[in-house]
């Protein structure tokens, strides 16, 4: 076909397909990259539901953690300390305690907020801060909490009160 046609002519047939190519290729390309950033934002819509829509991840065992503001009744607070990510026994009765009134507010979801002080490398404490507050998940799936009631909150620098101590905590949060 192509050599029926004069220079002219087949100049603008390659042309119209290479036009037609990158156009594929475009749409394919942005196609691609917008299913890639969907699956980002599924953290930050569970964030705007403030949790319960987290519900689903929080079941399967996913450590999706929520980027929303603290909301809900404060339950309970379980401090730690430097460098552990460990409930101690010192926190047993705390534990249990924080455990019954979780239990007794069945139908409200948790939400786990762990905190950190601002010493050393901020990386380490946000992922310090992180195990502590998948720890208490597992002491409140152990008391009988149900897995898909639960949800981590970002880990978040801050000195409480002012102390590093202070800073070095869980709080558990019923959300309504």
């Amino acid at each position: 076909m192509l050599d029926e046609l004069d220079d002219g002519a087949r100049i603008g047939v390659w042309t119209a397909l290479g036009v037609v190519a990158l156009l594929l290729f475009g749409l394919l390309g942005g196609l691609a990259i917008k299913q890639m950033g969907d699956r980002k934002p599924a953290v930050a819509a569970a964030s705007t539901a403030a949790a319960p829509a987290a519900t689903g991840a929080a079941a399967a065992g996913a450590d999706t953690l929520l980027d929303a503001p603290l909301a809900g009744d404060l339950a309970g607070t379980l401090y730690f300390a430097s460098g552990v990510a460990t409930l101690g026994a010192e926190t047993a009765d705390s534990m249990k305690t924080l455990a019954a009134a979780v239990q007794a507010a069945a139908p409200r979801q948790v939400v786990l907020s762990g905190f950190h002080d601002a010493t050393g490398d901020p990386a380490k404490n946000a992922e310090l801060a992180k195990e502590r507050a998948k720890a208490v998940r597992e002491a409140l799936k152990a008391a009988g909490v149900a897995a898909e009631r639960i949800a981590l909150r970002k880990p978040e620098s801050t000195t409480g009160d002012g102390s590093n101590q202070e800073a070095r905590r869980v709080e558990v949060r019923l959300l309504p």
